[in-house]
């Protein structure tokens, strides 16, 4: 353990000492234009703006970050970002049933609302980053600390905006790699209208889950395979003002569980359950953008199957014949529409609306049943924020929500919710690239219907609570660009499922912590990134008794080394969790620290053809990628690909 964590820290020392080195001489250069650092964020604030002038904690990762770190999808981008970490149950984020591959930030495992070119594409609370091919995505923002006041329900820790692209050179990749890897994407269109097609498929990964002989139950091994992630996206910009993006996903995982030792009539080796998992994804947007005037339509609908055969009892290991088949519907539309007027050049104000309707349906899963259970509500919001610049160096964002649902059916008693939350950020510029800032963002989550489904009583259910307060420094300085964020997060009543009786109930959640990270565009094709963050994730649960629990981790580094000149480009990157605990029933239980990696190799011959080599997890280890302390899933070998992509 001391040897890894050893190996680790002095990776993160290098890191840091070569980025502050190449910083400090690129700093001394005759011109730095070609490398100046000067991202603009619309996240934040639902408007445009340089990433120094945003009063909360930022990140973003565009396009060329997310080729450089060799990703397939969006949760493989999103791995070496600071203060995010990692979930998944199997390769390529193969999921595991409802218990999808979450996103969390700040150690708030249901804290971090989703979108997609600004809409939420959440399935009954639940999403799954894998879907979303990586060749498809133009930037990802994330904003950090809650947003609750501007995008509504769900955003307690902050918000991950996936950006796709709107115009895409025409390309065809195929790419293959060892445990039967195959990758094919193919991108036909212009900048105003496209079509993609993309396929990634993994064979098999034994090993991905254990439990040992003292679990009480049949000790077994979990096998993963015939992973496949599918996608066709269709994208139409006719003009600056309108866009229309249509995506269709479907996923595929089996589970094999075998026996590793003998009970009852279960002998090692003995196949005792197998487990098909599919999954259907339909998401349609329109938006229209002119004259301060930002609106837009949103569908999203998801078809959820899982089926298993156990062929021995899990108790006692006699043999039987059990199969179990469930399947679900889920659909949410709605609207979200706003506008912007600028009084003078000192003030903006920006008022909205927005309207989601959900509806779960539990469907029939042969012909012979009958009995479907239909959930439905509307979720309403009016949200206004207040922009006073008092100065050159003094300005001040005030922000307010309304959020209420209606017409709320449900056959538990799952009743009707209101909202109001409030938000204040003061900005201090101490010049042009180099700013302060002090914020207070209050937050909040509606329960589901899975959660209101699964907790013992649905009308005591509450919605989730919570408040950001939040110190930052942000620089930018010609070729690199620094932040900090001191931060205190408290959440009351966060509504946790327990995963071994799928109890839903209410708990209290805090974290404070400290994020630090620097980017550099160095000279010569060099670049460097590299973030720490410290926090103390801490979950009580009155039900298991008053001590506070932790949970995730408490140190985080993460980093990245890339070249880009001519026709060669390379970059290594790393994420690094110490500190780890994982809980359950009021318990928590130590986890070993994990070390991602990714390296990437590619040449390009010509403009219009390149071959890349791409491998993750480089030193090969066995890390564990889940966080709850009643089942460990572990990270795929070391595996590789090798890509060609065609252009014309």
């Amino acid at each position: 353990m001391k040897k890894k964590f050893v190996r680790a820290a002095v990776l993160g020392a290098a890191l840091t000492v070569s980025a502050s080195a190449y910083a400090a001489e690129a700093e001394t250069a005759e011109s730095l234009d070609e490398y100046t650092i000067d991202e603009t964020i619309v996240t934040a604030t639902r408007s445009e703006k340089r990433d120094v002038d945003i009063p909360a904690a930022t990140d973003v990762i565009t396009a060329e970050d997310i080729k450089a770190k060799g990703a397939k999808n969006a949760a493989e981008a999103l791995y070496y970002t600071n203060g995010f970490i990692a979930k998944t149950h199997g390769p390529i984020g193969a999921s595991f049933g409802t218990m999808t591959n979450e996103a969390s930030l700040r150690g708030n495992k249901s804290g971090t609302l989703i979108l997609v070119n600004g809409n939420p594409v959440s399935w009954r609370g639940k999403y799954d980053l894998s879907d979303i091919p990586a060749d498809t995505i133009e930037r990802i923002e994330i904003v950090k600390g809650g947003g609750s006041v501007l995008y509504g329900s769900s955003a307690l820790a902050g918000v991950i905006n996936i950006i796709t692209k709107t115009a895409a050179s025409n390309q065809v990749s195929v790419g293959f790699g060892n445990y039967g890897q195959q990758k094919y994407h193919l991108n036909v269109g212009d900048d105003k209208y496209s079509i993609t097609y993309d396929l990634n498929k993994w064979d098999e990964q034994k090993g991905v889950t254990l439990t040992p002989s003292s679990s009480g139950s049949i000790p077994y091994r979990a096998d993963v395979k015939n992973i496949r992630n599918e996608n066709i996206g269709i994208n139409i910009s006719p003009d600056e003002h309108w866009r229309f993006v249509y995506g269709h996903y479907k996923s595929y995982t089996d589970y094999d569980y075998y026996a590793t030792d003998a009970k009852g009539q279960t002998k090692a080796g003995d196949l005792y359950r197998d487990r098909k998992l599919r999954s259907d994804r339909d998401m349609a947007q329109i938006s229209y953008k002119n004259a301060g005037w930002d609106a837009s339509m949103y569908f999203n609908t998801m078809t959820l199957e899982t089926t298993y055969t156990t062929y021995f009892n899990t108790k006692n290991g006699k043999k039987t014949n059990s199969p179990y088949d469930s399947r679900e519907k889920n659909i949410s539309y709605g609207i979200d529409a706003q506008k912007t007027w600028n009084v003078g050049d000192k003030t903006t104000f920006i008022a909205g609306i927005d309207w989601m309707h959900e509806i779960f349906h539990s469907l029939p899963t042969t012909p012979q049943s009958k009995e479907v259970q239909d959930d439905s509500r509307n979720i309403w919001g009016l949200f206004g924020q207040w922009e006073q610049k008092f100065d050159k160096k003094n300005s001040l964002i005030l922000g307010a929500r309304e959020t209420w649902t209606t017409n709320t059916t449900k056959s538990n008693g799952m009743k009707n919710y209101s909202n109001f939350s409030a938000s204040a950020q003061y900005l201090y510029k101490l010049d042009d690239t180099n700013s302060l800032y002090a914020s207070a963002n209050q937050s909040f989550r509606m329960p589901t219907f899975r959660e209101a489904d699964n907790a013992e009583e649905a009308t005591n259910l509450k919605p989730q609570r919570g408040v950001n307060y939040e110190l930052g420094w942000k620089k930018q300085s010609g070729n690199h660009l620094w932040k900090a964020a001191l931060f205190h997060t408290k959440v009351k009543d966060k509504i946790s499922t327990e995963m071994i009786t799928f109890v839903t109930s209410n708990e209290d959640f805090k974290n404070t912590g400290l994020e630090l990270s620097c980017e550099v565009n160095a000279k010569n094709g060099m670049n460097y990134n590299y973030g720490i963050t410290w926090q103390n994730p801490v979950t009580r649960n009155t039900k298991y008794g008053p001590d506070w629990v932790r949970d995730y981790g408490k140190f985080q580094l993460v980093g990245g080394i890339g070249y880009h000149k001519g026709k060669w480009r390379t970059a290594l990157n790393a994420s690094y969790l110490a500190d780890r605990s994982g809980s359950t029933s009021g318990k928590a239980i130590r986890l070993k620290p994990y070390l991602l990696t990714s390296f990437t190799l590619a040449y390009a011959p010509n403009k219009y053809s390149e071959l890349e080599l791409s491998v993750n997890n480089l030193l090969n280890r066995k890390d564990i990628t889940t966080h709850s302390a009643s089942s460990f899933y572990y990270c795929a070998g070391r595996s590789f690909m090798l890509t060609y992509t065609q252009k014309w």
